[in-house]
């Protein structure tokens, strides 16, 4: 990730209005720049279409992609984070409805797929605050390792590899997949 010093007054609301601003978080009101390659962002959208597809048979809640802001930081007013890709169960969004602007409840889980570019401590700091804000599960996918690192609210934290399963637990209740399944490259690639 890489800081645009531009402006360190930047407000989220200036990040709502900037034509381009779904390409950047905001930390401490200053633009961070999402890095995404191209295989990061080919195994997030695998990803996104399975958890979209499972809750599209079973009606569990809002499955939200890397252009979701949210604004869930209590402690922190000018921090805004997109992971790239979210759920959030049915029955915490006011009247159900999907609102314009940042969402100001925290997800109930938060995906983080990695890039080449995303630096361990940044990524490490990312999970922190999304279990401070009131994530109930976190998953960093690491395409390189082919691996998924699991955060749970209670601190506990599990790594899987390919030939296991990914379980949405008590979050996505009966969501599964083989981790290596997000892994898979189209035949002719």
């Amino acid at each position: 990730m890489s800081t645009i010093a531009a402006n360190p007054e930047i407000t989220p609301d200036d990040l709502l209005k900037m034509p381009d601003g779904e390409r950047y978080e905001l930390v401490d009101g200053r633009l961070v720049e999402r890095n995404m390659s191209l295989r990061s962002s080919y195994i997030g959208a695998r990803l996104s279409r399975l958890i979209g597809n499972f809750c599209e048979e079973h009606p569990l809640g809002w499955v939200l992609g890397a252009d979701c802001g949210y604004q869930c930081f209590a402690d922190k007013p000018k921090l805004v984070r997109r992971p790239d890709i979210s759920f959030i169960r049915l029955g915490r969004l006011p009247g159900e409805q999907l609102s314009q602007g940042l969402v100001r409840i925290a997800p109930d889980l938060a995906v983080e797929v990695l890039s080449p570019n995303d630096l361990d401590y940044e990524t490490d700091f990312k999970v922190e605050e999304y279990l401070r804000a009131g994530v109930r599960l976190v998953w960093v996918v690491n395409p390189e390792s082919r691996t998924i690192l699991i955060y749970r609210a209670d601190g506990s934290i599990q790594g899987l590899r390919e030939p296991d399963e990914l379980s949405g637990e008590d979050t996505l209740p009966g969501f599964r997949c083989r981790v290596g399944a997000l892994f898979t490259m189209p035949p002719d690639a």
